[in-house]
């Protein structure tokens, strides 16, 4: 829906190739969504476009749920098109998620992602996958709370200790179930995505491997200032919540996300 050509008085990144609209030149700005992109760039835009709420923009930091969409499931945009990206062309590279992206570019894409708000530029043109992986583990970690939250927290360790597998399994399964929704729908999306990665044997990347990396990101700590020793104690025991959490069966993850899953397809 776009109106004709205007000038850009300050330069901002254009939302198809992400390279900056300069100063004085002419780009095309989408009267429905506001998305800005260089005229040249029009023919890629994808046609339909969704109209961004007015009230809802992308804060710098928040919980989950300030970033998640208004229908579910309640996965933020930015994990998903992470997640597709990584599906689509990461799952040949050795250690996914373990090995880091260089962290400027992570710095860089993971502010012109939350700048975007909904409305995302293509990750297609970050050469490096490994990037990538890091703009959506520095996601997870910036956010006010992790994951599984400060007040569920001790609920998740406790859990995953008991020794019985089947007791665990239930426990687990319940305290999942007391997440915000936004919060457990994102956790489960995750979760489906980590197996497919322990599947996939040229990642070289199992669910031990992948609980250690995901660990400190999802369970974190039971409060945003944790004592130093409460940071050595956590550490292994957020390795265990993941690890656990991985060995749930994948349809109990997905009955959080495939009630409506065409809301995952990224823009």
């Amino acid at each position: 829906d776009p109106v004709p050509p205007l000038q850009v008085i300050r330069p901002e990144p254009c939302h198809v190739c992400g390279s900056r609209i300069r100063f004085g030149k002419t780009a095309i700005k989408c009267c429905q969504c506001q998305l800005l992109l260089h005229t040249k760039c029009r023919e890629q835009c994808p046609s339909l476009c969704t109209p961004r709420p007015r009230h809802h923009t992308w804060p710098r930091e928040g919980v989950l749920a300030d970033f998640a969409p208004s229908t579910p499931p309640l996965v933020p945009t930015l994990v998903v098109q992470c997640v597709t990206e990584v599906e689509t062309r990461g799952l040949t590279e050795t250690g996914l998620y373990r090995v880091p992206g260089a962290e400027q570019l992570v710095r860089e894409w993971k502010r012109k992602l939350l700048r975007a708000g909904g409305a995302l530029p293509a990750l297609s043109s970050v050469a490096d996958i490994h990037v990538v992986c890091g703009v959506l583990k520095d996601f997870l970690r910036g956010l006010k709370e992790p994951l599984v939250t400060f007040s569920l927290h001790p609920a998740f360790l406790r859990a995953a200790d008991i020794p019985d597998d089947a007791a665990r399994d239930t426990a687990l399964r319940h305290v999942v179930s007391k997440l915000p929704p936004a919060n457990r729908d994102t956790l489960a999306f995750l979760m489906l995505h980590l197996l497919r990665v322990s599947h996939s044997p040229d990642c070289k990347m199992d669910v031990l491997n992948l609980s250690r990396v995901f660990g400190p990101t999802l369970v974190g700590h039971s409060s945003a200032n944790p004592t130093p020793l409460a940071i050595m104690e956590d550490t292994p025991r957020q390795c265990k919540v993941v690890a656990h959490l991985l060995s749930l069966p994948p349809n109990f993850w997905r009955g959080f996300v495939e009630t409506e899953q065409e809301n995952l397809v990224p823009m």
